[in-house]
């Protein structure tokens, strides 16, 4: 996929948090960059529109480009306090595929090392975050919430077809858990697939619970963010889907693992957990 890359200065780069990551006992979020590279069929940040700090170009050409905010490190120097519990990024990945090219994470992370805040989470699917793995482990009380949303990787193709492959990302968590980082698969969205595979996957790869967010719909969820068309228009080739019966078959399995298993702000909580 091409994409452009841009730049700009911001204000500030810490926001106080609202709603879903407020609920799950996150003081602030970070977000390095305005639109998102792996421009995934369902993503939510799209239809928030301007709530989400995007532009009409953001959301019309979603996945096409993305602008980095250039003097985030600076910014998050000046910001920082011990208090804080940070979740970066729920707007975009933080190694969405441009990062491999700009490389801001890095000043983020070195700056966080240096003032590390109550707990630092990095929610992604991007395998790129390997690259920075000393950084990670420099970092107290860092979390990874790493996205596994599916065991079938021709269902990740259709839907979130720039994104690694499953398998690399199981891997991925196996790395990051042999370096000592506490590293939890997060299987969100939770695409169509066979949820005990799924399950015994997850479970195999992590030491840590479980967590889980199914795709919204509006007709359950009228207001605040929601799955975009295009990720609805795929579900609807899996009418045999039934997300509430895979969340029960994975609960199921994460208790007889001794895990627990959650989803929505309660169980994101748990990375926010002290």
């Amino acid at each position: 996929m091409l994409y452009s890359i841009h730049e700009q200065t911001s204000r500030t780069i810490l926001s106080r948090t609202s709603g879903f990551l407020l609920s799950a006992g996150f003081t602030h979020s970070l977000t390095p960059a305005r639109n998102c590279t792996f421009g995934c069929s369902y993503c939510y940040v799209p239809t928030m529109r301007i709530q989400a700090g995007l532009k009409k170009d953001d959301w019309d050409h979603w996945g096409h480009h993305t602008t980095f905010k250039s003097n985030a490190a600076l910014l998050l120097a000046r910001e920082l306090r011990p208090h804080q519990t940070i979740y970066c990024s729920p707007l975009t990945d933080p190694y969405q595929p441009a990062e491999a090219t700009r490389q801001l994470m890095p000043e983020i992370l070195q700056t966080v090392a240096a003032s590390p805040p109550q707990a630092f989470v990095l929610q992604t699917r991007g395998p790129l975050l390997l690259r920075d793995l000393a950084l990670l482990q420099a970092i107290p009380r860092l979390r990874v919430s790493f996205s596994i949303s599916t065991d079938d990787d021709a269902v990740r193709r259709r839907f979130e077809p720039h994104c690694a492959a499953i398998p690399e990302r199981l891997q991925t968590i196996r790395h990051l858990r042999a370096a000592g980082l506490r590293v939890h698969a997060t299987l969100a969205p939770l695409l169509p697939c066979d949820p005990a595979r799924l399950a015994a996957l997850a479970l195999e790869a992590t030491d840590q619970d479980l967590i889980a967010d199914p795709l919204h719909v509006r007709a359950d969820k009228p207001h605040g963010a929601t799955t975009r068309p295009p990720g609805l228009e795929l579900l609807a080739r899996y009418p045999a889907f039934d997300s509430a019966h895979a969340l029960s078959v994975i609960e199921a399995a994460a208790t007889h693992a001794g895990r627990r298993f959650g989803s929505g702000p309660a169980a994101f909580a748990w990375l926010a957990e002290a």
